[in-house]
């Protein structure tokens, strides 16, 4: 079986997610009031497995590749933004750009609503 490039990327990129949220975690715990730093680094903990998972049904053909790239690659796209925009109010006390954070919340809604969609869809038989 081959991985493709994308599928390691996206593996790369969960685990960037991971060393982040324990580095924001890290940073929550000596900056006082930021409630913002602990969101993001809970969100970024949380994602990280569920984009692991998610890539490697496609790449163990246990659900559709395709599904599972999209449903990966919109997680990684909400932590970018949700997080991002969290942790950049944070530190410089402006937001990412206006509208980061629901765009970021929406497409992580729609990340796990892909997800959905990998158990569901029956993976293509092929012979």
């Amino acid at each position: 079986m081959r991985v493709s490039r994308l599928d390691r990327a996206l593996v790369a990129l969960a685990c960037l997610a991971g060393l982040l949220g324990v580095a924001l975690s890290a940073a929550a715990a000596h900056i006082p009031g930021a409630d913002s730093l602990k969101t993001a680094a809970q969100f970024l903990l949380f994602h990280a497995p569920a984009i692991l998972v998610i890539t490697g049904l496609g790449a163990a053909g246990l659900a559709r590749p395709g599904l599972t790239r999209a449903a990966a690659g919109l997680l990684v796209l909400g932590l970018v933004l949700f997080c991002g925009d969290l942790s950049v109010r944070t530190w410089l006390q402006r937001p990412l750009f206006p509208m980061a954070a629901p765009t970021g919340g929406f497409s992580l809604m729609a990340g796990w609503i892909a997800g959905i969609l990998c158990a569901l869809v029956p993976v293509r038989i092929r012979g």
